[in-house]
C-alpha cells in the first residue's frame, strides 16, 4: 500500500485564505478620505491667503472696496492712518493712535500683508507666515477690542462676540494649514521643502 507524505504544517492558527486578501475597499476609502482632507485644507489655505493678498492689492491700488479709488498707498494714502487712528476701545488706544500713519507702520503692515498672502496662497513658508499672520491678527483684534460693549465716547461698540471674531478665525486657519503642511496640495510646498536652506531649517516650511 503506497503511502503519501504530507508537507509538515507547524502548529498554530491557520486563517482562511480569504482573510489574507488585501482589503482594497477599505484602503480605497482611506485614500479617498485623505485626498478629501488634503483638498479641504488646500482650499482653506488658498482662500485664507487670498484674504491677505487682496487686502494688500486693495490698499495699494485703491480698488474701491475697503480702500476708495484714488486713496491707495500708491496715491499717497496711508494704509494704517484710518484704521489705527479711529481705534476707540481697548487698553491700547493711545499706542495705536501714535502708530497711525507712521511710515514704518505703513511699510511693516503692507509687507506683512503681501508676504503672508503670497506665501500662504502659494503654499510655501507656511510656518513663518502663520506666526506673522497670528501676530498681525492679534494686534488688529486688540485694536478693535471685541470685549468692549461701548466705545470711548459711550456709543455702542456693535460687537457681536467678546472673543471669537474673524481675526481669531483667520489666525486659527493660518495655524491649521501650517500644522498640516497644506502646501503640498495645489501649491509649491514640495518644491519649497527641497530647497537646501529649507531642508536645513525646518521652521521655514
Amino acid at each position: 500500500m503506497a503511502t503519501h507524505e504530507h508537507a509538515h504544517r507547524g502548529p498554530g492558527l491557520h486563517l482562511p485564505a480569504v482573510l489574507h486578501r488585501p482589503r482594497t475597499g477599505s484602503a480605497a476609502a482611506h485614500l479617498g478620505t485623505r485626498t478629501a482632507r488634503a483638498h479641504a485644507l488646500a482650499s482653506l489655505r488658498i482662500v485664507t491667503g487670498f484674504v491677505f493678498l487682496w487686502a494688500f492689492l486693495d490698499k495699494t491700488f485703491g480698488l474701491g472696496y475697503a480702500t476708495a479709488s484714488g486713496k491707495g498707498w500708491l496715491d499717497g494714502g496711508s494704509p494704517t492712518r484710518g484704521f489705527l487712528g479711529s481705534v476707540a476701545a481697548g487698553p491700547l488706544q493711545s499706542t495705536f493712535h501714535a502708530w497711525a500713519g507712521g511710515t514704518w507702520a505703513d511699510w511693516l503692515f503692507m509687507l506683512g500683508l503681501l508676504g503672508i498672502g503670497a506665501a500662504v496662497t502659494a503654499g510655501v513658508a507656511l510656518r513663518p507666515a502663520a506666526v506673522a499672520g497670528t501676530v498681525m491678527m492679534a494686534l488688529m483684534w486688540l485694536a478693535e477690542w471685541p470685549p468692549a460693549r461701548h466705545l470711548a465716547d459711550g456709543s455702542p461698540s456693535m460687537s457681536t462676540n467678546p472673543f471669537a471674531d474673524y481675526h481669531v478665525v483667520y489666525a486659527l486657519a493660518l495655524i491649521a494649514v501650517a500644522a498640516a503642511g497644506a502646501g503640498t496640495t495645489w501649491g509649491l510646498g514640495r518644491l519649497w521643502a527641497r530647497l537646501p536652506v529649507v531642508r536645513d531649517h525646518a521652521w521655514l516650511r
